[in-house]
């Protein structure tokens, strides 16, 4: 019984990494997946560039673990090909960088910002509220605007009123 407390002790119900609290009880593949900008082909690279068994729970790990989790989630850009990453050819400096958290946020941001004053296509979708990429609008996608169905009803309530 003391040894099972003692593990109990030594197990972390959150474990706090890039600004994010990761459930202990998780494999650590997925539980790095709560990290933004990390899916699990990402995490599973992140895991397998270090000794640490992925099935392993994230809660039981070392803090000299953790922390090369965190080195390894920090250089991942580097140890991938460009193809891996999720921010190819960045317009502003020109490189490929895999991008975490607020900053992923901030970069979609000012994507649409540059689209929008550029005028593309995409941008004005974008100002509009509409479909940006190239979905069918006749039929789908009409929340916020009226209804055919509700126009007959108007016409019809508008046109017994007359008689």
């Amino acid at each position: 019984m003391p040894e099972e407390e003692k593990e109990d002790e030594e197990f972390k119900y959150i474990v706090r990494m890039k600004n994010t609290d990761l459930d202990g009880s998780k494999p650590v593949t997925y539980a790095l997946t709560d990290i933004k900008g990390v899916g699990t082909r990402a995490a599973e690279i992140v895991v397998n560039s270090t000794d640490i068994d992925p099935y392993r729970r994230i809660g039981r790990l070392e803090d000299d673990e953790i922390e090369e989790l965190k080195d390894s989630v920090d250089d991942y850009s580097k140890e991938v090909p460009s193809w891996a990453v999720n921010r190819q050819r960045d317009p502003v400096t020109g490189e490929d960088k895999h991008v975490l958290k607020n900053e992923l946020d901030t970069v979609l941001r000012e994507d649409i910002n540059r689209m929008q004053k550029i005028s593309s296509y995409k941008g004005i979708r974008h100002e509009r509220g509409q479909k940006v990429r190239g979905q069918r609008t006749k039929s789908n996608g009409r929340t916020g605007m009226e209804l055919g169905v509700e126009k007959k009803l108007a016409r019809a309530q508008a046109g017994g009123e007359e008689e």
